[in-house]
């Protein structure tokens, strides 16, 4: 990806959407030539020449100080997430950073601590994901609730694919716009992070040429963090489900994400978790018993 392409456009889409009204400058009696602040309101507002903000929105970011990033960040009013982002836009255009530790999901394998924790959750889904939205690691109550995602023929396992171009995730996720928008920005707040990341790149692609509604929502430059919440999904086995999610960065693989579902005790979502539970858990054992009868007729 072309980072100066991003950093412009970033720039360009977090200043259109503000209004002189927001940050306390009149709005004058002419009619604008520009949609939100010009770059001479963005620049008086985070006390810099227009010259220099100029070029930095252009995309010649690698050169700003922390101090003039967080100057920027004020003045266009950026949330935690945004402002992360930018950082992460300047840090990868700098000539001597160095690339996140990428996890391709076809050589990636779990420590056997990791995936004896995963199991230890007999409760909820638990499941590790990198930014590219892979499921890496899940346990047996993750991989029955997202059994469609699991199912996607000829890919390894990947939230975001999923959510675009298979039929059945409108009716997995209710609220699919939501869904949607929450995908999508999981995705450019990694490619902030690591804009040459081919993998990733490839998915956007695919996304992009498959997808007219990821490629219209690709173009909002919307990012956020996704740590905690409540979600409603509507499972194909027990219906619909109402969970919480809690999720956390692994400190032992950096770029990587523990996530949990679960439902409120004593809840119709609670009462359903466990018959999902209970179904993976009869399905399991008929997947083993089909094992053992396949390998008797193959030693007779």
């Amino acid at each position: 990806m072309d980072n100066r392409s991003e950093v412009r456009e970033y720039l360009i889409s977090r200043r259109a959407r503000m209004t002189p009204e927001q940050v306390g400058l009149p709005a004058g009696t002419t009619s604008r030539r520009v949609k939100g602040l010009r770059r001479s309101e963005v620049a008086a507002l985070a006390g810099v020449s227009v010259e220099y903000y100029t070029k930095i929105e252009r995309g010649a970011i690698s050169g700003a100080s922390p101090e003039i990033l967080d100057a920027i960040a004020k003045a266009l009013r950026l949330d935690d997430a945004e402002r992360a982002h930018l950082f992460d836009l300047a840090h990868a255009a700098s000539p001597v950073a160095r690339p996140p530790r990428r996890r391709s999901p076809k050589s990636w394998t779990p420590h056997s601590s990791l995936q004896w924790t995963l199991d230890a959750v007999t409760s909820g889904p638990a499941f590790v994901r990198n930014g590219r939205m892979d499921l890496l690691a899940a346990n047996p109550l993750a991989r029955a609730f997202y059994q469609d995602v699991y199912d996607m023929p000829g890919q390894p396992p990947n939230i975001a694919r999923f959510t675009f171009l298979d039929e059945r995730s409108p009716e997995f996720y209710p609220d699919w716009d939501m869904f949607a928008e929450v995908t999508v920005a999981i995705l450019r707040t990694e490619a902030g992070r690591d804009p040459h990341n081919k993998e990733l790149h490839d998915l956007i692609g695919e996304l992009s040429t498959r997808s007219d509604e990821f490629r219209r929502l690709w173009g909002s430059h919307d990012v956020r963090h996704h740590g905690t919440g409540v979600k409603t999904f509507h499972h194909s086995v027990v219906g619909e489900l109402t969970l919480a999610y809690e999720g956390m960065q692994l400190e032992a693989e950096p770029g990587l994400t523990l996530t949990i579902y679960t439902a409120e005790p004593g809840s119709a979502s609670a009462e359903r978790m466990q018959l999902l539970a209970s179904w993976a858990a009869s399905e399991e054992r008929a997947a083993a018993t089909a094992d053992e009868v396949s390998d008797r007729r193959t030693q007779q």
